[in-house]
């Protein structure tokens, strides 16, 4: 009978041999032919099997498609030691990633990160953390913020001690921008303004404003409506703060909870979730000091909900849903 062998992961880890290039040439090229021109020691049978198996990037993608366009000045790859560690996960994609940070699309329904009663919950965090393990065992990985549960869009996560607290201790000066979209019930009066409150939370977890400041914690959340349709209105929220549960408790109390948000007084859930999405996250890089900038499209399922017919009028914007 075959022993059950206890492997240790550290022994069978085969660290990244990267090898890179850039095309200098004034045209597009070929990935195959590309690489080949810099590896005469390799059959073409050899970078064949490399590309089946994703040894090839291109400005950071790994591709696998012989003829994959080089643009000029983009950036080739190849890991001669092994396949590129690629994440993939239908919960969340990976938008951004460099030695420092990682920067994610996160799908709505998936915990940012597990809590004591939760371990058992899948979360972005156990995602992205087996990840960078696959990548080197001695990677870590450190919490920046959170989305709430069923809020989807763009989070980070730093992968160095160095760049979470760079990231933690500046956070209000670093987040330079912070933009949101959601579907709110009922057509919202005002084309834009903002609302200002302290936020406090009850024994229930449940976010409220209160009148006296040394209860709560200042929120200021401005917002600009995109379009009205269908009994809904589609908003930009842009954050000055960034408190738990602001932007649902902000729009409740202009009168216009977020579709989907029963918590915060939704009276229905037209798309089956609460439609709130982190479309925009700009910052500076805690390391480098670049400027940032990550930006999603607004969801598919948004613009269908407020999607208008040549017979249809425009909404009144002191309608109600």
């Amino acid at each position: 009978m075959p022993r059950n062998i206890n492997r240790n992961p550290h022994r069978a880890f085969r660290e990244d041999r990267i090898l890179t290039w850039i095309n200098e040439s004034d045209i597009p090229q070929q990935l195959l032919a590309f690489v080949a021109e810099r590896f005469k020691d390799k059959s073409r049978n050899d970078l064949k099997t490399w590309l089946r198996h994703g040894h090839f990037k291109i400005d950071g993608t790994v591709q696998t498609a012989f003829d994959a366009p080089i643009a000029p000045g983009s950036k080739v790859e190849v890991n001669t030691s092994r396949p590129f560690v690629v994440l993939r996960n239908p919960r969340l994609q990976l938008v951004y990633e460099d030695d420092d940070v990682i920067v994610i699309n996160k799908g709505y329904g998936l915990l940012s990160v597990g809590t004591q009663s939760q371990k058992k919950e899948e979360s972005a965090y156990d995602i992205l953390r087996e990840y960078v393990k696959r990548q080197d065992p001695r990677n870590k990985l450190y919490v920046v913020h959170r989305l709430d549960r069923d809020t989807s869009g763009l989070m980070m996560f730093a992968k160095s001690e160095e760049a979470q607290e760079t990231l933690r201790h500046n956070w209000n000066n670093m987040v330079l921008d912070r933009l949101y979209v959601a579907l709110l019930e009922g057509y919202v009066k005002e084309d834009s303004g903002f609302r200002k409150s302290h936020l406090t939370e009850n024994s229930q977890y449940v976010v409220y404003s209160t009148d006296n400041p040394d209860e709560g914690k200042l929120a200021l959340t401005r917002f600009n409506v995109l379009k009205r349709a269908n009994g809904l209105s589609l908003v930009e929220f842009s954050l000055d703060t960034g408190r738990k549960n602001q932007i649902r408790v902000h729009a409740s109390e202009m009168g216009h909870p977020i579709s989907g948000d029963r918590k915060y007084g939704a009276k229905e859930s037209r798309l089956h979730r609460l439609c709130l999405h982190a479309r925009t996250l700009r910052f500076a890089h805690p390391i480098t000091r670049k400027d940032m900038r990550f930006e999603l499209p607004i969801p598919e399922r948004f613009l269908q909900a407020v999607k208008t017919t040549p017979s249809q009028s425009n909404p009144q914007k002191t309608s109600t849903p």
